[in-house]
């Protein structure tokens, strides 16, 4: 017994060190894509240098494990207080919700390179050592805290994309796998009646063995009778709306919405281009015209999907309605995934970098809901109109980073769900809830209508 019990433990660590050298070798993958000469290029505003996001990942994952669980003691606590964490401005205000020390020069590469190694050297050594650690803190208990590392890493890889996504072409380099394209046609979107019923939302933090402190405690809503589109809102739809002259119709837009849509001049969808009469598409490797890719799911801002729905006599779902068209069927029967109780994969959505690009919409029908809802998961997150906002029992559970949600819960933030092709499959959980201010323009966030 004792033997059985000592190799299932073993196993377990085996499996954990697996976890984070496969999560590490798609960081290093995406890094990549930028030649290191270029890693302190910031494509975003709103977002760090590539060197400084190099330090992030290996500091939080120093901070939260080694530091806070195991009390190892730091060999470069000055990397570990820079790179603890990064910036979210306010996009109208540009206001922090903290206000770090940003440097005059970012460490060299080849120090924050040093530094990352080691950090996951001593991260592979604590996977074992904290079986032995005997912390009370929460975080040690059933492996959460490697969860979180790896959550958080992983949430990381999507960022960074959306980054790259930003940065000319001629900076960046093909990853070894690439891109899957397809062009073929979209499917025909339906509506689709959802009556009247129960929703759970977020879960149970016993029943959990991970989940991040705004997916708990759970709580069960009553959701109104509502019709939603069976597939998201395709490029060739939201063009229609573009070249209408709609998307330049102040009618349509929320005052806040249209303010902001005036001061950054926006026209058009933000991964749009137009040279002279011609329209193009800048995908992540490539630039196509846009009615090759008419097929695929248009991605944009909060505020511009609200004007879309106004334009088409619609609105945007909310979180409740998201959960009543995903998880549960007529007979009122709640399942763990839109298709059933089996793990996602790329049959039942375009996630985890299968494709490494959008695909066309309502192209895996396996992933479609007992209602015939398609596509609720992979492809694009699936914006929604719910403000991010605690559940009542809200609780900051993590003492090591009490302020993960609290410092959003700001009424300018609002609730995504599902995944896109560049989510980890290891965040693809009823729970799980996404966020981003109705004026960020950089996710690969898809929508679809309700009424």
């Amino acid at each position: 017994m004792a033997f059985s019990l000592q190799r299932s433990v073993l196993s377990k660590i085996d499996d954990l060190r697996e976890s984070f050298i496969a999560a590490w070798a798609r960081t290093d993958e995406i890094f990549a894509i930028v030649p290191r000469h270029d890693w302190a290029a910031s494509p975003i505003v709103w977002r760090h240098p590539f060197i400084f996001y190099v330090g992030h990942l290996p500091a939080f994952s120093w901070n939260q494990i080694c530091g806070a669980i195991l009390n190892w003691k730091s060999f470069n606590p000055y990397f570990d207080d820079l790179f603890c964490r990064g910036i979210d401005p306010d996009v109208d205000t540009g206001e922090c919700h903290w206000h770090p020390d940003v440097p005059d020069e970012w460490p060299s590469v080849a120090d924050t390179l040093r530094y990352r190694d080691n950090v996951r050297g001593a991260l592979l050594e604590s996977v074992e050592a904290s079986g032995r650690c005997g912390s009370t803190d929460i975080m040690a208990q059933r492996g959460r805290v490697f969860q979180l590392v790896l959550e958080h890493e992983f949430m990381h890889q999507e960022t960074l994309m959306h980054m790259l996504q930003q940065l000319p072409l001629a900076k960046k380099r093909r990853p070894k796998v690439s891109p899957r394209y397809s062009f073929q046609r979209a499917q025909t979107s339906r509506s689709v009646l959802i009556s009247a019923g129960k929703a759970r939302l977020g879960a149970k933090f016993n029943d959990a063995l991970f989940g991040w402190d705004n997916e708990f405690e759970e709580i069960i809503v009553d959701v109104p009778s509502f019709i939603i589109d069976s597939l998201p809102v395709s490029v060739g739809q939201f063009f229609e709306f573009v070249i209408s002259g709609s998307y330049d119709n102040e009618i349509y837009w929320r005052p806040e919405d249209w303010r902001w849509k005036n001061l950054e001049k926006k026209y058009y969808p933000t991964h749009w281009m137009k040279q002279g009469e011609d329209w193009f598409f800048r995908a992540m490797f490539d630039i196509f015209p846009l009615e090759h890719v008419a097929s695929w799911p248009v991605y944009v801002s909060l505020a511009e999907a609200r004007a879309y729905a106004r334009w088409a006599g619609k609105r945007l779902p909310t979180e409740a309605e998201f959960h009543r068209a995903a998880f549960y069927g007529s007979d009122g029967r709640e399942s763990e995934y839109p298709w059933g109780s089996t793990s996602p994969t790329a049959q039942q959505g375009n996630l985890d970098f299968s494709a490494w690009s959008p695909m066309p919409v309502g192209s895996r029908p396996a992933g479609a809901s007992r209602w015939g809802v398609m596509e609720l998961i992979g492809n694009g997150w699936e914006l929604t109109d719910t403000p991010f906002a605690p559940f009542p029992k809200f609780t900051a559970y993590i003492a090591s980073y009490p302020d993960y949600s609290r410092d959003f819960f700001d009424g300018k933030h609002f609730v995504l769900k599902g995944a896109s092709w560049a989510t980890a499959a290891d965040l693809v959980r009823p729970s799980f809830r996404n966020w981003y201010q109705a004026h960020y323009p950089y996710v690969f966030a898809k929508f679809r209508c309700v009424c």
